[in-house]
């Protein structure tokens, strides 16, 4: 008896929180848009996805629909991503192999914002920043809209938020990328007028008023949410001191409250009067000119709010920023540990050459050709051989990271053997050594079982094959010996 009396007490103070937190931002809108609002919220939130362009297609999206029994919407302001319609037959869009592949991610739409806001060229390589990157879901957007010739930086302050941003990038397939565990607040003296973008989705109080798996409602008070709001203000301010002149700054939050929102862009443009401007998005969000209590520079309003009832997402918040004018900046010195310490070491030409020859003779695999045009280099660590960014090395050799580039494979005693990140981010360049699983092994073979002895293989057959299934799609490595196939398949995608 006492426990449920105590599991209804939570479910009142819960609910009666949820109605406060409502009731804050009450005086921001019309009575008539609130009662859109209230409405809004009530309904369920759409699954949305942003589709990997470096591994697919927008049209083989689109063939979702039928393998799937999917009805696919394009989302109202990023051209990658969808809504999901999806009825009680349909396979969930998080337990597809393309899912599982890194085809796509799941995102909620109004997260898709910040990077869409940045003006960027897929053909131009640029040096890019997400200040508070895990889990890595807008890092992985920027990669994307940076065609993964950007060498971008993924930093986060928490050690222990690392590991599933490094898993997210993996299963990405990105190669020009590098992550890092810094206070954002150090990039603006570390590295003053070096970025091209820059973005910081700050940490803030996510009352963004739609629950969703990242984001519970929850009790946020004024002393919390001014102390995020200094902040917030700070890792700004030091995006703006990393970016170059004529560099862009997308500030975004997933929290409707004004203080973490439009009062940190005004304390930043009365900060850097002449030298931060706010770019025009020609989103129907405007930001606030007041929150009843102080009224902002009227710039604010080119800012981005979206109430969950606009665009049935979501509360979000964005701004990009313009950086027309120096600022002071106190230079000091970034942490430095020389790359020969960690154990990494530039390949030997002749061994480059080596591994050249044996990807093309076995698959039939252009590596020259993918570490030319991404202006990748060959690394090793052990047996272990990873493409990195080739400014990466140029340039930032010295500063400490915890991960970067992509594996590329490992040198076994039978040889070298490709990673399933490096084959799943390049499968369409491999056209040597594929076997098909049959539609009625595809499950047992996907549960991380071995096949039985395969049919139609030569007596001798041995090494790595790559697996596909009757429609031509990777479902990873397979290891032939003696007429098996032993499954390769990453733990983590069993």
């Amino acid at each position: 008896m006492k426990r449920k009396r105590k599991e209804a007490q939570v479910e009142i103070s819960a609910a009666a929180w949820e109605e406060r937190s409502l009731e804050r931002f009450k005086p921001l809108l019309s009575v008539e848009e609130f009662t859109h609002l209230v409405e809004e919220i009530k309904l369920p939130l759409a699954t949305t996805f942003r589709f990997n362009p470096l591994k697919t297609t927008r049209e083989a999206i689109l063939r979702l629909e039928k393998r799937y029994n999917w009805r696919l919407e394009p989302s109202s302001f990023c051209p990658t991503g969808f809504r999901v319609d999806a009825g009680e037959s349909s396979m969930p869009a998080s337990q597809t192999l393309e899912h599982k592949m890194g085809h796509y991610y799941i995102q909620e739409e109004a997260s898709m914002l910040p990077v869409e806001l940045f003006t960027m060229d897929a053909g131009a390589p640029e040096l890019c920043l997400d200040m508070a990157a895990s889990p890595g879901g807008k890092t992985t957007h920027l990669i994307s809209r940076g065609g993964d010739r950007s060498l971008v930086f993924a930093n986060d302050s928490s050690a222990g938020r690392i590991q599933a941003l490094r898993i997210v990038l993996q299963n990405w397939g990105a190669t020009n990328c590098a992550v890092t565990q810094f206070p954002g607040e150090s990039f603006g003296s570390w590295f003053p007028n070096l970025f091209d973008r820059v973005l910081i989705d700050a940490p803030c109080s996510m009352q963004g008023l739609r629950t969703t798996e990242t984001h519970d409602v929850r009790p946020v008070t004024d002393k919390e949410i001014s102390s995020l709001a200094k902040r917030q203000v700070a890792l700004l301010t030091s995006a703006l001191q990393a970016v170059k002149l004529g560099g862009e700054v997308v500030y975004s939050t997933c929290t409707l409250v004004p203080d973490e929102d439009e009062a940190v862009i005004d304390a930043i443009l009365g900060r850097f009067t002449g030298a931060v401007e706010i770019v025009k998005t020609g989103i129907a969000a405007p930001g606030l000119l007041s929150d009843g209590r102080r009224k902002f520079d009227p710039e604010v309003q080119n800012a981005v709010r979206l109430w969950p009832n606009r665009l049935h997402t979501a509360g979000f918040f964005a701004c990009l920023l313009r950086k027309t004018g120096e600022l002071e900046v106190r230079h000091t010195a970034a942490p430095s540990r020389p790359l020969e310490r960690t154990g990494f070491a530039p390949l030997r030409v002749k061994d480059c050459r080596r591994l050249i020859d044996d990807l093309l003779d076995t698959y039939q695999f252009e590596l020259a050709e993918v570490l030319e045009r991404y202006r990748l280099v060959l690394v090793s660590y052990g047996q272990k051989i990873y493409a990195f960014s080739e400014r990466l090395i140029e340039d930032f050799a010295s500063l400490p990271v915890q991960s970067a580039g992509l594996l590329v494979g490992e040198e076994k005693v039978e040889g070298f053997v490709p990673a399933h990140e490096w084959i799943s981010r390049f499968f369409d360049g491999f056209a040597g050594k594929k076997i098909v699983v049959q539609d009625d092994q595809f499950d047992a073979w996907m549960r991380g079982e071995d096949l039985a002895p395969a049919a139609n293989l030569p007596s001798k057959a041995e090494g790595i094959v790559l697996m596909i299934d009757t429609s031509g799609r990777f479902l990873g490595r397979g290891k032939l010996s003696g007429g098996r196939i032993k499954n390769l398949l990453p733990h983590r995608l069993v």
